[in-house]
């Protein structure tokens, strides 16, 4: 059915405030180090017009090696990347992932590239390096998880010692030397996973507890000024899939031994600066033969049932932010279209509805900044990993970046088919509003009453293809220029009364 919008700019009524940042972004550490990440979809995979089969025969770890593959370091010296990053203003940057947590810090040398027993892989000061010149260039502030594999807590000892510091020290010490210092840390990406996150064999809720206090202390001590943020879980809590299901955990449903957030914090749970888990609306055609419930088809990616699974997130989790981080902001520090390296159509114009509608429905919950993951690796990242050309969503978040203010607004009007509307102050101060009206209906126009004049921005796929790879702003493609000059974002002048919005657009009004 057709939808009606009449903007009422007056009637708006203040929820909050919004971090200015909101809108910050993954840099995993297997990125940084080189090593195994997520094989690329084909061209005619990301088109639709090519299945993608993987056997599972075997099981899942037999599949990785189809699903999965080599890749070296990241420049991050990257003329090209760094100035596309740096368009996004002073955002934070999270340099973390699972491999972050069986690393070695060999910043002196000392191992020659050699791997010590008990990690999986090492940091080199160069890349270290890269990392903090990156994060400087670009204005960010930097968070990150910290190892705890085997190697750091004595290979093979059983029961499971005590966290130390011994390798974490290493990395804040030389980033604090280096003049970039670590402004946030979580202890460990996705510890609710136990073992399978890369903890030592045996390793249970009660041991992260324990050792999350031990880090806290030690950071308190050492970095007074680092935000402690945790605890960093994932599909643990609330609906967050398809109904009946907690496929929006992007693939822990697949570990053997996994726990709850209120597991992993313990009975005495250590203090918190921000509360933290991680969001996937379920898991990619990667992992979809393993786990067939927790994918989402391409023909669903618009419906009110996909869209709400990020509002559905955070309104579960706002509970366990208010017991064990009352008064605090809440970070999704990983997020994007689904686990398992995103969808094939997670890189075309179709995953901007929900990149968008999460930013709109998650400031409208709470507080805090959602952490896309990622900048350059995989089908979900901004940019492209070999040529960095920026893929929808980069232009989609620049555009939101560049126009919605801090204060978060009720619109009044129920979220529907068709007729998603949020609305923020103007991020240039002035008096007014900014509205973002997102059309997800395939066959309906929606059609928006405007009280005055307007500037109004549509986003719209290529030749009105929902899996495209090139996204247009009323209706001239949204593509690099010469020595890779952003496009102009500019809007046009819409008069006051009434607009028709197209099926399958998102559109900004600068009121």
């Amino acid at each position: 059915m057709a939808q009606f919008v009449k903007l009422k700019p007056e009637e708006l009524k203040q929820l909050h405030q919004v971090d200015p940042a909101l809108m910050s972004y993954n840099i995993e550490f297997a990125e940084v180090t080189g090593g195994t990440f997520w094989k690329a979809y084909t061209p005619g995979q990301i088109a639709g017009t090519e299945p993608f089969n993987v056997d599972m025969s075997g099981g899942l770890t037999a599949a990785y090696k189809d699903l999965m593959q080599v890749y070296p370091p990241i420049n991050l010296y990257d003329e090209k990347l760094r100035a596309l990053a740096k368009a996004f203003g002073p955002l934070w940057v999270r340099v973390s992932g699972t491999w972050a947590t069986k690393t070695y810090y060999d910043l002196d040398g000392s191992m020659g590239g050699k791997v010590p027993e008990g990690y999986l892989n090492t940091l080199t000061r160069e890349q270290w390096v890269g990392v903090l010149d990156f994060v400087k260039a670009v204005g960010a502030k930097l968070l990150v998880s910290v190892s705890a594999c085997p190697g750091v807590y004595g290979v093979d000892q059983s029961p499971v010692p005590p966290w130390t510091a011994h390798e974490a020290e290493k990395l804040f010490k030389f980033s604090a030397d280096y003049g970039v210092p670590i402004s946030a840390s979580e202890f460990v990406n996705e510890p609710n996973m136990l073992e399978d996150t890369g903890f030592p064999k045996g390793y249970t809720a009660a041991d992260h507890a324990r050792d999350q206090k031990i880090f806290y202390e030690w950071l308190k001590k050492n970095y007074p000024d680092c935000l402690y943020v945790g605890p960093c879980s994932v599909g643990s809590e609330g609906s967050i899939g398809k109904e009946g299901d907690k496929s929006g955990g992007g693939g822990v449903e697949l570990v053997t031994n996994s726990c709850s957030t209120r597991e992993l914090m313990g009975p005495e749970p250590c203090p918190l600066d921000v509360f933290s888990y991680h969001y996937y609306n379920g898991v990619s055609e990667r992992l979809a033969g393993a786990m067939p419930s927790g994918h989402w088809l391409a023909e669903e990616a618009n419906s009110e049932a996909y869209l709400a699974v990020a509002a559905n997130n955070a309104r579960a989790y706002v509970p366990l932010r208010d017991q064990f981080c009352p008064g605090g902001q809440m970070w999704v520090t990983e997020s994007g279209d689904a686990g398992g390296g995103g969808d094939t159509w997670a890189s075309t114009y179709l995953d901007v509805l929900r990149t968008l509608n999460e930013a709109g429905s998650f400031s409208a919950v709470t507080d805090g900044i959602i952490f896309h993951n990622t900048l350059a690796a995989s089908d979900y990242a901004y940019l492209d990993r070999v040529t960095h050309e920026p893929r929808p969503n980069y232009f989609a978040v620049l555009l939101w970046i560049r126009l919605m203010g801090q204060t978060v607004y009720d619109t009044g009007e129920p979220v529907r088919m068709g007729a998603h509307v949020y609305a923020h102050s103007r991020k240039d101060g002035k008096p007014g509003a900014v509205y973002l009206v997102i059309n997800n209906s395939e066959t309906e126009t929606t059609t928006v009453e405007l009280p005055k004049a307007a500037e109004r921005y549509t986003l719209a796929g290529k030749d009105g293809n929902k899996r495209a790879t090139v996204m247009t702003l009323n209706g001239k493609d949204l593509a690099l220029g010469p020595d890779n000059a952003l496009p102009a974002l500019d809007g046009v002048p819409q008069p006051a009364g009434k607009v028709d919005l197209a099926p399958m657009t998102c559109t900004f009004f600068v009121l």
